[in-house]
């Protein structure tokens, strides 16, 4: 059986026994090409016909997966049940030479024992179509990546651009926009403070009122008096319906707000609950599969979950089923996000977690026992006094029965607001302690926050839940946008890329194409769509666009430093590189002066194999690692860093999770 994930071939082969052997293909193996017309892999003359390759520093891996399929009388293909799972099956089978009759593709939801066993006893063969959609997915952003990358970094200072990322830069820079430009308009508002409540004024005469200055204000308190008139007492019983499981989205809107995790860091900790956890006496997946659309969840977890609400806390607290609606641009393929038992309570599990891993298990397992638990029981009360023409509300609301909220109010607050007992004033008149003017101004839609950002694009179409978290890190990555008090900020360059991109590709970089491509992905995952007639007229439509702008798009002039280049006296600019900014003289080619930068070596400490001083160094790639100033003479390496000569043996100690851990006999201290 082969999956993607190490952690996962562990969980499943102890499920499995000896008969099987579980191996991971690590994630992907294959990729397109970067050979071709601009580099793109894929033959556009020729039916965007694809070139694959094995990913770098995948050779051996497949070398090695290959031994294993010759050896085994079977071979089912396990990767995840979406379409990115479906297309690594595909090419594990084709990379590996896999037989047609000596394969099958299975999927599950969770990992748990029953659920593997059942997935083989349900096997199925590669759903092409599913492979088509993720293909030609691949296939545009390539096209769209290479092309837009290219034009950004030869004509402005940006890295690259995306089909989706571009999208949602554009959603950042507008909202700052609409910020800039906003003007705040002002207004008032007027309360009367009574002994056990307070009342706000809203109509006058029957038409609601608003007061646009302190002018006006102090007319309105200059006609009231401080005894009110109890017009209406209106007291009604509503419910309030606890939420579904989560999906992708609402998880990562949801940790952002109460957990305050990137949506990055929700998706890797989502990833480890699913894949498996040691408990002890099993290694077990504790949640469902994390990128889904879906809500809906298994009868057989309803029915589990619904006799343990019963047993725990009462028939009364037992809720209905929530069946979601079919919303358009969502695939449905499987569930949302649940624990695979309701009996692993998150107490149970907490000393196998990390203390973020038992933050969201305990989230996901909350909400999820939440959505099939009886609705809160609330009394609101709602009072109408009138002064003189003015009316004032009054409102308050009471739980009446605390239903769901018994295990999810910590996530969901509910304050309980006491009216008093209008029927003991027999006069039928209420008497305010004082009555406030108070300024206000109309304030511009917020910048967005991680959650706010991916709850927009969900709700535009645009992207898939698999890609929100690695499309908001590209943005921070590439520097076109910041982050103030957890919103976001679009910089210079990320401003200056959106607007580019709006002055030659409009019609392609927006909300509305983006949105109908993803349902035309959608049409051809389900065998309604031609994916060959989709990448074409994308492409008759958008290669010109990308030709006209290389012609016409005015290149951004580099930035003088103020210096004279000392070689021909041209001014120096700074450039980008492949490893960061650097300056140089402004007449290149003709002249290819490039400033020097020392860096102030620090010395750790002395060396222990020779006279020398250990200091910090780097790889070619960036990856810091500490080794001898007199290399290559002396050849002392080490990725951790060195903090101390051991008192045990006088060898070198390393920093390993806050202790100092010595390099030759493994004394350790706290550090």
């Amino acid at each position: 059986m082969i999956v993607e994930s190490p952690h996962k071939s562990k969980t499943i082969g102890a499920f499995l026994g000896k008969d099987y052997k579980v191996v991971s293909s690590k994630g992907h193996i294959m990729d397109l090409a970067t050979s071709g017309k601009f580099g793109l892999g894929v033959d556009v003359l020729n039916d965007f016909t694809p070139t694959y390759v094995p990913i770098s520093g995948k050779k051996k891996l497949i070398n090695d997966l290959k031994k294993e399929v010759q050896k085994a009388s079977f071979v089912y293909l396990a990767t995840d049940p979406d379409r990115e799972g479906e297309a690594i099956s595909w090419h594990l089978k084709e990379a590996l030479g896999v037989e047609e009759e000596n394969y099958e593709r299975i999927t599950f939801n969770e990992i748990t024992k029953q659920v593997v066993e059942n997935a083989l006893q349900n096997p199925r063969k590669i759903d092409d179509d599913l492979v088509k959609s993720q293909e030609t997915r691949r296939i545009l952003d390539r096209i769209i990546g290479f092309r837009l990358s290219k034009l950004m970094q030869s004509k402005t200072g940006g890295k690259s651009a995306g089909r989706v990322q571009s999208v949602a830069l554009k959603l950042i820079v507008d909202r700052e926009r609409a910020i800039l430009a906003f003007k705040p308009e002002e207004y008032w508002t007027i309360t009367a403070d009574f002994k056990d409540f307070t009342a706000l004024l809203e109509k006058y005469k029957g038409k609601k009122i608003e007061i646009k200055g302190e002018r006006e204000a102090d007319d309105i308190l200059a006609s009231l008096s401080n005894a009110f008139q109890i017009a209406k007492v209106e007291a009604k019983e509503t419910k309030r319906s606890s939420k579904p499981v989560f999906k992708t989205t609402t998880l990562q809107q949801m940790a952002a707000n109460k957990l305050n995790f990137p949506s990055s860091k929700t998706m890797r900790i989502a990833q480890k609950l699913y894949e498996g956890v040691d408990l002890g006496k099993e290694t077990v997946g504790l949640i469902t599969y994390m990128r889904t659309d879906s809500e809906r969840v298994s009868p057989l977890f309803v029915a589990e979950t619904k006799e343990y609400i019963e047993k725990k806390y009462g028939k009364e607290y037992v809720g209905s089923v929530k069946v979601p609606k079919k919303k358009e641009n969502i695939q449905d393929a499987h569930e949302g996000i649940r624990p695979t038992s309701i009996l692993r309570t998150p107490e149970e599990v907490k000393n196998y977690l990390t203390n973020d891993e038992y933050k969201l298990y305990d989230m996901i397992y909350t909400r999820a026992l939440a959505s099939l638990m009886a609705s809160a029981g609330l009394l609101n009360t709602t009072a109408l006094l009138e002064n003189n023409g003015y009316e004032f509300k009054a409102t308050g609301s009471v739980l009446k029965f605390d239903g769901y909220l018994k295990v999810y109010g910590r996530f969901e607050e509910q304050k309980d607001t006491i009216l008093p007992d209008f029927a003991n004033y027999k006069s039928g008149v209420v008497i305010a302690d004082k009555i406030e003017k108070e300024q206000h101004f109309t304030k511009p839609e917020p910048r967005y926050t991680e959650g706010s950002l991916i709850k927009e694009m969900e709700s535009l179409g645009i992207g898939r839940p698999s890609t929100y978290a690695p499309i908001i890190q590209t943005l921070k990555d590439r520097a076109y946008v910041t982050m103030e008090d957890k919103k976001f900020v679009p910089t210079e360059i990320g401003i200056e890329t959106t607007d580019k991109l709006q002055e030659f590709f409009s019609n392609i970089v927006n909300v509305k194409y983006t949105a109908n491509m993803e349902k035309e992905l959608d049409e051809i995952a389900e065998g309604k769509m031609n994916n060959v007639a989709v990448l074409k007229e994308f492409y008759d439509e958008f290669e010109p666009m990308v030709e006209d702008a290389f012609k016409k798009m005015e290149k951004k002039p580099a930035e003088e430093t103020g210096e004279t280049c000392p070689e021909c006296g041209s001014p120096l600019v700074k450039r980008r590189g492949k490893y960061g900014t650097f300056t140089a003289c402004s007449n290149y080619p003709n002249c290819k002066y490039i400033k020097k930068v020392f860096k102030e070596v620090v010395e750790i400490m002395p060396c222990p194999k020779c006279d020398g001083m250990i200091i910090e160094k780097k790889t070619k790639r960036g990856k810091v690692f500490y080794g001898c100033n007199h290399y290559p003479t002396c050849d002392f390496a080490s990725w951790d860093k060195p903090v101390k000569k051991c008192p045990n043996c006088d060898n070198i100690m390393v920093l390993k999770k806050k202790k100092a851990v010595c390099l030759n006999c493994n004394y350790e201290e706290e550090i």
